[in-house]
């Protein structure tokens, strides 16, 4: 099958399209899926679920985790690269003692939506914190809150929102900005990449995912989590979850080479963040997993920003009404800027996809080996 073929049968247009090709994928292969559902209803009133597929011996104790839609609308690239995986392996290829484990549409409700957010408003990559102890300050955000996304999106106050974080981003410069926008804040649930007060559905159903399938009783866990939205078109980059010279940091670099990129080294496309789901897996795993986030590039943070902020505001207002001609502008906007679709893009990202999974998998084999 060739590529192009492959895009065809494996990526899709809409979170129900995309959820039913993956149970599809699951049952022509003859693997069990076990299904989360979410209690929200979905954009087009369909029913939400976070879907799970082993494959492999269960007895496996050197497993991948492919994870799609941690932030909604980009699980429109990371559903289709499981699909065409799930579909291209054979169990009878797969290296001895080594497992997959397909984690689809871990936030179903803002995959369905075209959002990045959970339906509690929360950036999933933010929630991983303990709250019982004092959450990080963001002064940045707290000064610009009403910048990023203003009560209005008229002419006047759009305007006014441009100059403000013009003069911020001349004040303080263009990383301290970043800093501000998307590290994680605790205080504005009407803002972007808020953090949430408390665990969110996904966050709690990702660590029962973890329990189900006793993670954390494997000698180890690769972890590859699909995300868009930074970095040149059609790159995937490999980010590492880990903090440098830690065990988890050296083994994702042998196993993906000279292109990981690491945010605490200023290496990556990505800005250190707070929240993000290390925390959880550091607690569960500890030294017995690596983590990648596979970013794909999309178009440039401005682009992003502006797509986001007329998102919020959108739904700051309240219910959302899918036939409006405003909120369809607005989704495909959105959608578009997480997940160009294009052909050009897709056989960027498949290939990609292909070439990273094959890597997690050889290293799996070769740390098998090795025990």
């Amino acid at each position: 099958m060739d590529l192009l073929e492959s895009i065809r049968n494996s990526f899709s247009d809409s979170y129900q399209e995309a959820r039913n090709r993956f149970l599809n994928a699951a049952k022509a292969k003859q693997i069990d899926v076990q299904s989360y559902i979410n209690p929200n209803i979905g954009s087009l009133k369909e029913q939400l679920s976070c879907d799970t597929a082993w494959m492999g011996p269960r007895s496996a104790k050197h497993v991948l985790v492919i994870i799609s839609g941690t932030h909604g609308v980009e699980g429109f690239c990371g559903s289709g690269c499981q699909i065409d995986w799930m579909s291209r392996t054979n169990v009878a290829d797969l290296p001895n003692d080594v497992g997959l484990l397909f984690i689809h549409a871990i936030n179903p409700f803002g995959f369905s939506w075209c959002r990045r957010v959970t339906e509690e408003g929360c950036d999933l990559n933010r929630n991983y914190l303990d709250f019982s102890k004092p959450l990080p300050l963001n002064e940045g955000h707290d000064e610009l809150v009403d910048y990023f996304v203003p009560s209005s999106l008229d002419a006047q106050t759009m305007e006014k929102a441009e100059i403000e974080i013009s003069r911020y981003r001349e004040a303080h410069g263009e990383k301290a900005f970043q800093r501000a926008r998307k590290s994680g804040q605790y205080k504005h649930p009407h803002s972007m990449f808020f953090g949430g007060f408390e665990a969110t559905w996904s966050r709690n159903t990702l660590e029962s995912i973890i329990k189900d399938y006793e993670l954390t009783q494997l000698d180890f866990v690769a972890i590859v989590d699909f995300h868009t939205g930074l970095g040149p078109f059609g790159y995937g980059e490999p980010i590492s979850g880990h903090l440098p010279n830690t065990p988890g940091s050296d083994w994702v670099n042998h196993a993906y080479g000279e292109s990981v990129g690491v945010p605490e080294l200023g290496t990556s496309s990505s800005i250190p963040l707070h929240g993000t789901s290390r925390e959880l897996w550091d607690q569960k795993l500890e030294n017995k997993y690596s983590y990648i986030a596979l970013e794909y590039g999309t178009y440039s943070q401005e682009q992003s920003r502006k797509a986001l902020r007329e998102d919020h505001w959108l739904h700051n207002k309240g219910d959302v009404n899918w036939d409006d001609p405003d909120v369809q502008r607005i989704k495909r906007q959105i959608k578009h800027h997480y997940h160009p679709g294009s052909k050009d893009w897709l056989e960027m990202v498949l290939y990609r996809s292909r070439q990273i999974l094959r890597q997690a998998t050889e290293a799996l084999s070769a740390e098998q080996i090795g025990k």
